[in-house]
């Protein structure tokens, strides 16, 4: 279990720090980076509604899971609506022209978005842990992109290297402190609220998925390469079903 909790920890940082790494040195193309986020939609999407969804339900009920599902769903929006948030549709800003100012709200907004991220990886310390290292997998994936679009800007800015990736990099700490938070929280509650927060889970990467991953994979790819890594993400789920 150690050993499945390091590499559920390792995964989770990965994202970032991959991405802030490959910000600095050379941005990759457009098409492997929509077809990265579709990938990782789809991975997010077939966990929440063929893992998490039914394990809320078990461990609660269908009402609970439902209500937990809104509540995930409306604490990202919220998220969003409060916290300066830049999408990342290959760094693509929603507001502003200032690259100093966009580099700083991008890298505050994507730590604060995390912390959440974070506590959806620890689902594995009340449920199956190879759904929580798929859960931290996706949201590694989704995070790569993200971390490139928070280093590049910071690094054109400020002409330094080292201090962008450092910079970009720190956006992995609030994934790390979610999810020891929540591995140790879900210890302690009634499975009744377990399966209200897994349903927040779920609702959670629905919410991101739709709202961000989705449209921006898709926002200028028109051969529909990203439609099949979308459904290669699904169909990489359900073989893990075989393990």
């Amino acid at each position: 279990m150690e050993t499945a909790l390091l590499i559920i920890i390792i995964i989770s940082v990965l994202g970032p720090i991959i991405g802030s790494l490959i910000g600095v040195i050379k941005k990759p193309s457009e098409r492997f980076m929509y077809n990265m986020l579709a990938f990782a939609g789809g991975v997010m999407l077939a966990i929440s509604f063929l893992e998490l969804i039914p394990e809320s339900i078990n461990l609660s009920s269908i009402l609970i899971s439902i209500m937990g599902i809104v509540f995930g769903a409306l604490l990202m929006f919220s998220v969003d609506k409060i916290i300066p948030h830049i999408h990342p549709e290959l760094c693509s800003q929603e507001q502003g022209c200032n690259l100093k100012r966009t580099s700083i709200y991008l890298i505050i907004g994507i730590f604060l978005h995390n912390f959440p991220e974070g506590m959806a990886i620890a689902i594995g310390a009340v449920s199956n842990t190879k759904v929580s290292i798929v859960i931290a997998l996706a949201i590694a994936i989704h995070n790569i992109p993200e971390g490139i679009c928070t280093s590049a800007p910071y690094f054109h800015y400020t002409k330094k290297r080292l201090k962008s990736f450092l910079v970009s990099s720190s956006t992995a700490i609030p994934i790390l402190i979610g999810f020891l938070i929540a591995n140790w929280l879900y210890h302690y509650i009634s499975l009744s609220l377990v399966g209200f927060i897994i349903g927040a889970t779920a609702g959670l990467m629905i919410y991101i998925t739709s709202d961000e991953i989705i449209p921006a994979s898709c926002c200028k790819m028109t051969n529909h390469t990203t439609i099949f890594s979308l459904i290669l993400g699904i169909i990489f789920v359900i073989l893990l079903k075989l393990i």
